[in-house]
């Protein structure tokens, strides 16, 4: 009997844009993500990922971990649990915030899949089309891609190394905007890496209330400062109005997926029927298992760490760039977390000079994909520094120097 030619193979291919909301025609491929397949290349030192150094991950403790929970919690481990997330890790996280002048309960804690669903979560429930979003220039490229899908506008705010300007933000709101809410990223910014100043997070409380306005405040990277003095969150400044997002994935590992909102009580019951309708709650082995690794005190015995060998990689590229980059270029010093933004001189526009660099057998995030729907970042790039080695850094440096001077001594 001879088998039939499958179906699929057999239909006329149809066109499935005209089919699609009308939404998706904001929805793009993240940039990053779609470098990322040209820069897994062996021979390729990739400065573009915003990845953890996987020698790193506890790998012996989360074995430990599984078999654990397995034996003693197997069937609750692989069993449905609620929304709103495992209890115990819950509670282990109000103290662990508490630290840093969080005050909250475990009814103001929704544990969610990863960062980036909490962030698609807030454009759920507050953006609609053409609302208007107040973020910094440059800002998170993942909370663009999370907000575009549900058609928001933005409203932009330049940024100097001291975090956002409140003086433009505040110009912007006596303008008569009147947006959701405001995106911050207060500790190292991505990609600036920047810190926002103490004084200015008083102000964006105090605008914030004068305004009746929300707060998102994107804390992913706040354990990996290097050096300075922990800063007041904008969460215990103005709790009544501020949603805290936080994660597991750059101090534990990105690959569990984990991570938290902590929010007013009416909002995390809000937050909790949009994840309903997306995924019913996150995954409970999951949550058990790194419950069993914070426990335990792992955890904050890898964060220090972690610590000192991104402090020493930070270290070794801002030397390697005084010393391969040309001296026009400018860079943060960031305090902490994964990234160093660099500005080329205005002769190199970053995004077309990319090819060039891959040529080169290095890579990096050219500055124009965390500008919303605007020109800006045209000679910025985005370098990290935390998922290569200090050798790596050294000659993925050196390349991309060398490649920059031989741009400007071909007149850019």
């Amino acid at each position: 009997m001879q088998s039939e030619e499958p179906i699929i193979r057999s239909v006329q291919n149809i066109d499935w844009e005209p089919r699609l909301a009308q939404r998706t025609r904001r929805m793009e491929s993240s940039v990053i993500r779609e470098m990322l397949k040209f820069t897994t290349q062996p021979d390729v030192i990739s400065f573009a990922g915003g990845l953890p150094a996987p020698e790193l991950f506890p790998v012996r403790e989360f074995q430990e971990a599984c078999r654990h929970v397995l034996e003693t919690d197997g069937p609750t481990s692989l069993q449905y649990s609620p929304t709103e997330g495992f209890l115990p890790l819950k509670e282990y996280l109000a103290d662990a915030m508490s630290r840093y002048g969080i005050m909250v309960e475990v009814e103001n804690i929704l544990i969610v899949n990863g960062s980036q669903q909490g962030l698609d979560l807030v454009g759920k429930l507050f953006v609609d089309p053409e609302a208007c979003v107040v973020c910094s220039r440059p800002t998170y490229l993942g909370a663009l891609q999370a907000w575009n899908a549900y058609e928001a506008s933005y409203c932009t705010v330049p940024m100097d190394e001291n975090g956002t300007l409140v003086d433009e933000l505040e110009a912007q709101l006596k303008k008569g905007t009147r947006p959701r809410f405001i995106y911050e990223l207060p500790n190292f910014h991505n990609p600036a890496g920047n810190t926002l100043s103490l004084e200015r997070r008083q102000r964006v409380a105090q605008l914030a209330r004068e305004y009746d306005l929300v707060l998102i405040e994107d804390d992913p990277y706040g354990e990996l400062r290097f050096e300075g003095e922990d800063l007041t969150p904008l969460f215990r400044l103005a709790p009544e109005r501020t949603l805290y997002l936080s994660t597991f994935s750059k101090t534990l590992a990105p690959g569990i997926r984990l991570a938290w909102i902590t929010a007013p009580k009416p909002i995390i019951h809000r937050l909790v029927q949009a994840k309903q309708g997306a995924d019913l709650h996150t995954g409970t082995f999951v949550q058990m298992v790194a419950n069993d690794i914070c426990q335990r005190g792992i955890l904050r015995q890898h964060v220090r760490r972690l610590r000192q060998v991104y402090r020493q990689r930070r270290d070794a590229m801002m030397d390697a760039i005084a010393e391969h980059f040309p001296q026009e270029v400018t860079f943060t010093k960031p305090l902490g977390g994964l990234f160093l933004w660099a500005r080329a001189p205005e002769a190199i526009n970053t995004r077309d000079f990319l090819l060039k660099a891959v040529a080169a057998k290095v890579a990096y995030v050219p500055g124009f994909a965390f500008y919303p729907g605007e020109q800006g970042g045209e000679h910025s790039m985005r370098l990290n520094f935390s998922n290569a080695s200090i050798e790596m850094i050294n000659e993925g440096i050196y390349r991309l120097g060398r490649a920059m001077k031989e741009e400007l001594a071909h007149g850019g």
